[in-house]
């Protein structure tokens, strides 16, 4: 097949793909909704790692010898604190998220940050810390080995590399829960669906879905929720009940989002974008000032005079002439992209276009600046 023929199927194929009618993809109910009353909760403690070569806390940051300190004499050793000068030991926080229905003795990953001037968490073990909410009541207990993602090496010289953060790390599984929380997710035999990206038209399209299920038990709040009534044989299984909800499909209505974040210039566009005909110049001016001072000396030196250095600034403006580019009609995110595309734009230039043409009206989308 030569490359002629090629080329022609492949634009033919790219058309027929074109042509097709779009159908939206139907996602559960589960992946859309959360059931009100079952939510996670965040729980944090003051804890120590022990363990480090060397890497710890120094004199600087009192937090690690203090909680060594008052450690030590809880355990029944008597020391005096001038004579606590450890390397070894770091202050940090603990963090951790309770999931939702979680039973005493479930264990739970835990995040270990450094608070103080530590180096490095990499080999240490994390003591006994005690993970409260924001009620002050301790919900779980976190102790065990740190896994730190990041990596650090320095030579004799001073010089190194460093990748990633080595003050963070992880215990998979390093708390164990001691306290329930309880949940209620049966009010007045109704639950309610609350919507992770709220939507009139996909609260709709749920009540919908559901009502198709199980005739007249659903209805739409409002466009963050849905709520749902316990039918007729299902007051004393709201598990069975729940779960043949969250399996239901719907078709949820995607918002027109385009997201730009400035810093390191990432643009992420989803849903329904379109764009209408426009016309864009693109064309920085840039304004270079070179400065040649110049220096005068007398003619004969015994003749008296001094020398003199003379400022001189060249100022030379230059704007490149760039093209008019005529951005047509494009009534899909892939035709979106080709036509963006032929601009050859950075994607912080791109960025700026975005905006303008947002502005100007040719954009029909929602454009977030992060």
């Amino acid at each position: 097949m030569n490359r002629t023929l090629r080329a022609a199927l492949v634009t033919l194929v790219a058309l027929a793909l074109l042509a097709a009618p779009r159908v939206a993809r139907a996602e559960h109910l589960r992946d859309l909704t959360d059931v009100a009353g079952a939510r996670e909760n965040q729980l944090v403690g003051y804890g120590i790692v022990t363990g480090l070569q060397g890497t710890g806390d120094d004199a600087s940051a009192p937090f690690a010898a203090q909680s060594i300190l008052a450690l030590l004499r809880r355990l029944g050793v008597q020391i005096d604190s001038p004579q606590v000068r450890l390397k070894n030991v770091a202050a940090v926080i603990v963090t951790a998220t309770l999931p939702p229905f979680a039973k005493t003795g479930t264990k739970i990953d835990v995040t270990v940050s450094s608070i103080g001037n530590s180096q490095s968490l990499a080999g240490g073990t994390l003591v006994q810390t005690l993970l409260k909410g924001p009620d002050q009541h301790t919900y779980a207990v976190a102790q065990g080995g740190v896994v730190v993602g990041g990596m650090e090496a320095k030579g004799a010289s001073g010089s190194g590399v460093k990748q990633g953060s080595t003050v963070v790390a992880r215990v998979p599984e390093g708390a164990l829960v001691e306290r329930e929380v309880p949940a209620t997710i049966v009010t007045s035999g109704s639950i309610k669906l609350e919507l992770r990206s709220p939507g009139f038209a996909t609260a709709a399209r749920i009540a919908e879905a559901v009502n198709a299920k199980f005739p007249g038990v659903a209805a739409a709040l409002d466009g963050g929720a849905v709520s749902v009534k316990l039918p007729q044989g299902f007051e004393t299984k709201v598990v069975e009940f729940v779960a043949e909800v969250e399996d239901l499909e719907v078709s949820p209505v995607r918002r027109a989002r385009v997201v730009i974040n400035e810093r390191n210039g990432t643009i992420v566009a989803g849903g329904d974008v379109r764009l209408a005909p426009s016309a864009v110049v693109h064309g920085p001016l840039t304004i270079v000032v070179k400065e040649s001072p110049k220096v005068s000396q007398p003619k004969a030196p015994v003749a008296g005079g001094r020398t003199v250095v003379a400022p001189r600034s060249e100022v030379s403006p230059s704007e490149p002439q760039k093209p008019v580019y005529y951005m047509p009609e494009a009534p899909s995110l892939a035709d979106v992209a080709t036509a963006l595309g032929t601009l050859g734009l950075t994607a912080r230039e791109m960025a700026s276009v975005l905006q303008a043409m947002r502005t100007a009206g040719a954009l029909e989308a929602e454009v977030v600046i992060q």
